[in-house]
């Protein structure tokens, strides 16, 4: 057992750090004495025993705060790597088993939108869209559906020659249950690993939007939202408020970039 654990070291952090937070997310909130957008006259208040994590600019308990930001990111984090590898991978597996024209207009498609960085389109269709954590997920996940497609893709070109969908075929099956009960779940490996990564990408691209202005605002306790009030501070000595929020968003993205290098090594063997 310790040697299995070792081998796969980086999977056991990841899913440890991620399970933590989980437990900040879901049982957090219930346990913080004040309310995370209730304004006081204890401003800029350093880490003590009352506010642990300090105080802001409104006198709000940063702690508090970091907590119910936890539920909001990892929410978003989910939802995110959720919808885009469900639908990124249907469109990938009827593409690439069909192939022929569907595949070229697709695949353009998913070119021109690989042409864009994925935060810069985030932060298109989210100016467009409005700020709100729906439009955010809408935007966030929109950037990331063409990874998935050409990932599937690719697994189901290769896989549509093997002799077992010949099979399928022979049988009776309609091509679209063989591309999507037969085919799409062996073709999936790879996805899981990139549905890991995006979790983290989606929480640092939330972030992102969060502090240049977009996306998810102030008062609503969001990491980006913290650390975009705490930079403003950061001349003038109050370390705290950027310092918390900034380390839960660098951790949260460590354990599920974690866990994707695990679960490649593991699906490699």
């Amino acid at each position: 057992m310790l040697h299995l654990l070792l081998r796969h070291f980086t999977l056991l952090l990841g899913s440890t750090l991620l399970i933590g937070f989980i437990g900040v997310a879901w049982i957090g909130p219930t346990q913080m004495k004040y309310e995370p957008e209730k304004v006081s006259r204890n401003t800029y208040e350093r880490p003590s025993k009352d506010y642990p994590f300090g105080t802001d600019k409104f006198g709000r308990d940063i702690q508090t705060r970091v907590v119910h930001a936890t539920q909001l990111d990892l929410r978003i984090a989910f939802t995110v790597a959720l919808i885009s590898f469900a639908v990124g991978s249907v469109i990938g597996a009827i593409v690439g088993y069909y192939g022929d024209w569907l595949d070229a207009i697709v695949m353009r498609g998913v070119d021109v939108l690989f042409a864009f960085p994925s935060f810069l389109l985030a932060m298109v269709i989210t100016g467009v869209l409005g700020d709100s954590e729906r439009n955010v997920i809408t935007a966030v996940t929109i950037a990331y559906i063409p990874y998935f497609v050409r990932l599937t893709r690719g697994q189901m070109l290769t896989v549509r020659t093997l002799p077992y969908a010949d099979a399928a075929i022979s049988i009776g099956n309609p091509s679209w249950r063989v591309a999507l009960i037969h085919l799409l779940p062996n073709t999936l490996a790879p996805s899981l690993v990139q549905m890991s990564m995006v979790a983290g990408w989606a929480i640092l691209d939330t972030a992102g939007l969060a502090f240049l202005g977009l996306g998810i605002t102030s008062p609503t306790a969001e990491w980006g939202v913290m650390i975009s009030e705490g930079a403003q501070r950061i001349t003038t000595g109050e370390w705290w408020m950027w310092l918390y929020p900034g380390a839960a968003l660098v951790l949260a993205a460590f354990a599920f970039n974690l866990i994707g290098d695990g679960l490649r090594n593991l699906l490699q063997q």
